[in-house]
Formats: C-alpha cells, structure tokens, sequence
C-alpha cells in the first residue's frame, strides 16, 4: 500500500481493492440464490421456506465470524501500515485460530436448539422435515464459510484480492454443477442441494489454505503466542460487525415469527425470494466495505485520518448509485424474478408488491452499512455499534412488530426502508461528532 497513491486516485484505489471482494462475494451470494433456484423448482415452495426459516443460524454465523476476523484483520493492517511487522503476523495467526475455535463451538451449540426454534416458528409437517434435512447437512459448510470468509480477508488486506476472487468462482461454478447433479440427475432432494455447499466451501478452503502455504508475502501460517490483550481488542473491535450480523439474525427470526402467524408459508416464500435480491446487493456493500476496511485502517496507522474520511465518502457515494440502479431494474423486473423461483399467482403478486417497497431501503442501506464498517476501521467500535444496533435490532424490530399489524404484508416490506432512513440520520450525527 502507498499513501501518495491512495491519495492521488482515491477511486481507482478503492475499486483496485473492492471490484476482486464485490465480485467474491457476489459469488458467494449467487450460491444462495442458486439454492433457492433450486429449492424452488425441485421441491417446492415449502422447501423455500424452509430455508428461510433456517437464516438466523447463518446470520449467527456470520455474526460470530465477522466479530474475529473483521476485528483481527483492522488491528493486524494498522500495525501493517506502522511498520509492526512481527506484530501484524502475531495478530493474524491469532484471528484465524480463534475464528476457527469460535465456529466449531457455534456449529456443536446450535445442533442442540434445532426442535426448540421450530417448535417457537410453528414449523409443521413438510417444512420442519424439510428445515431438519437441509440445516443437518449445512452445519459442517457454515463452519467452513466463516474460516473461508476470515482467510479471505487477509489475502485483500496483503494486497492480493483476486485470488480469493477466483476461488469463489471455482466454487460458485462447482456449487452450480453439484446442485443440479444432486437436484436434478440424482433427485436427492433439498439435502442434495446442502451436500453441494458443503462439497463446494471444502474445495475452497483447501484453495486458501494453499495460498498461505505457498504463496503469502505478509500473512504467514505457524506458531504464535496466544495474546489475552490482543483477543479482547479483536472481539471490540469486531463487536459492531457481531452486532449487526446478530442483530440481523434475530431480525429475520422476528420476520419469520410475524409472517408464519399472520400470513402463512406463502408470505414466508415471498420474503425469501425478495430477500435473495437484498442478499446480493448487501453483499456488494460488504464487498465494498471489506475492500475499503484494510484502506482505511492503513491511512489510520499512518496518521492521515483526512484520508481516511475521504475514503468513506467516495465509498458511499459509490453504493447509493449502485443502490439506486438496483431499486430501478428490480422493480421494472419483478413479475419475471418472481416467476424464476414459484409458479404460484399469490407468491408473485407478493413478490411484485414486495419489490416495489422492501427496494427502497437500497437508498440508504448500503451507506449506513459502509459508515459502519468505516468507523469499526478506525477503531471507534462504539459508534460501529450504534449503527449496527439501530438498523439490525432496535428500530427494525420495533418496525417488524408494528407496521404489520396495521399494514398486514405491506407492513412487513415497509420494515426495512424505515428503518434504514431512520439509521441514516444517527449516521449523519456520529459522522458531524467526528469531524466536529
């Protein structure tokens, strides 16, 4: 990394650093889309359902993941860029086996609560048998995806983002392959479509696990003396990312709790199929924000918080125009997307109506978002919070229990857009704090 080049092309800078992580995990993204292609027109509107009700364990994941890695990888770049390199290493070796620990406990801890969360969602009949065949076989892919996503981060943040770039693609195209030799030659149904997952994250892992054997110039693989100060940096650092991956999480268990009891497995269905779409564009925003994140922290290291700033405004600027694209195709699409996933004339009128209100949030969610990660970069891991507390938990679940009882399902996709104008506003007044 080079402080007069970040300054002299800010942009090119950041898509030099983005575009490989966008493009990773959008491909991460259309793994799950493809699932729900899938799902959908191989077992059936049920089986959809059936992996949205599923989601918060994934978010709980994620959560978990990104709180280490995410914290690791911003203490490890600052010392990075003050020339630490011992320290920077130490750190790094540190995140990926604590990540590692976190995930297996994560995975043994939640086989325990499967029957208690279905029986709290009303899940019966052909969507808990389903649930039960598709998250039994996940569990091993999710513990792979965090270890994958953290090792991901620190082969960007050495200055070599398309390799991971291309080892999602490897696996996108593998998962696409697996899905319709399990969904479709061999029949094997949803819990086919979790092997192919599996199968497709293992094959990754060992691509990135070669990488820092053979390859890596600053993050090196070996022993490492375990840090008790280091550790609880990490964890607060990464506490606004755990935050509102959790947040998320218990998000869209409130979702499925209002939705299974007011409108029924079909509203649940619509949900997955709109949320494929806000899946995808957040994971550009993620994308942007893991590209930007080792920047920043750099500039931060470096004593040039001036810099720093202007990443985030160029980043944001950049995610509300893809923001606002998105919202225009997906609602002059809508009646063709939804018919991609179900045939069903009630779940696509759902699906259209939903496209046109839930894509609002798209104006602002992604500039929230990056703000979030912008200030987790710098090490202010309060207002992080805060961020991620008001557009993951707070004021959503207020929105979540409130407007659909008035508004019924349009209620539900009005959820999302409120709460993200809402959060853009206290992003607004912690960003003036900082530069007052």
């Amino acid at each position: 990394m080079n402080l007069e080049k970040i300054r002299q092309n800010t942009t090119g800078t950041i898509l030099r650093f983005s575009v490989p992580a966008i493009v990773a995990m959008l491909l991460t993204s259309l793994i799950t889309v493809a699932d729900g292609f899938f799902v959908g027109n191989y077992v059936g509107a049920e089986g959809i359902a059936a992996v949205n009700l599923g989601l918060p364990i994934i978010y709980l994941f994620l959560s978990i993941g990104l709180m280490v890695s995410v914290g690791g990888a911003a203490l490890a770049q600052m010392a990075f860029g003050a020339g630490e390199q011992s320290a920077c290493c130490q750190t790094f070796r540190q995140t990926v086996a604590t990540t590692v620990v976190f995930a297996v406990l994560t995975g043994m801890a939640v086989a325990l609560f499967f029957e208690p969360m279905l029986d709290i969602l009303g899940a019966q009949g052909q969507v808990r048998a389903y649930f039960k065949s598709y998250y039994g076989v996940l569990l091993p892919e999710l513990v792979l995806m965090v270890v994958n996503s953290c090792l991901g981060m620190f082969i960007r943040g050495e200055g070599n983002p398309q390799f991971f770039m291309k080892v999602n693609a490897v696996s996108v195209l593998l998962n696409v392959v697996l899905d319709d030799v399990f969904a479709v030659v061999l029949h094997v149904g949803i819990a086919g479509i979790a092997v192919a997952s599996l199968l497709s994250a293992a094959v990754s892992f060992g691509c990135l696990l070669y990488y820092f054997i053979k390859k890596a110039a600053v993050y090196r693989l070996g022993a490492f003396s375990f840090s008790a100060a280091v550790c609880v940096k990490t964890l607060l650092n990464g506490s606004s990312e755990f935050i509102g991956e959790m947040s998320t999480g218990i998000a869209m268990f409130a979702y499925n709790f209002v939705i299974m009891r007011r409108i029924g497995v079909d509203g649940v269905t619509a949900f997955t199929i709109v949320g494929y779409v806000s899946y995808v564009f957040s994971m550009v925003v993620v994308g942007f924000g893991q590209g930007v994140s080792p920047l920043v922290s750099f500039c931060f290291g470096a004593k040039e918080g001036g810099l720093a700033r202007r990443l985030r405004r160029r980043t944001n600027a950049l995610v509300f125009a893809i923001g606002a694209a998105l919202f225009l195709m997906m609602t002059a699409l809508a009646d063709w997307y939804g018919g991609l996933f179900v045939k069903n004339i009630t779940i696509q009128e759902m699906v259209r109506s939903g496209m046109l209100i839930f894509t609002v949030s798209f104006f602002f969610c992604g500039m929230n978002a990056i703000t979030s990660f912008y200030f987790t970069a710098v090490g202010n891991a309060l207002a992080s919070a805060l961020i991620s507390l008001s557009r993951g938990f707070v004021v959503l679940l207020a929105c979540i229990f409130v407007l659909p009882a008035y508004f019924g399902m349009t209620g539900v996709w009005l959820a999302a857009p409120v709460t993200e104008a809402v959060t853009m506003v206290l992003c607004a007044v912690l960003v003036w704090k900082e530069n007052g």
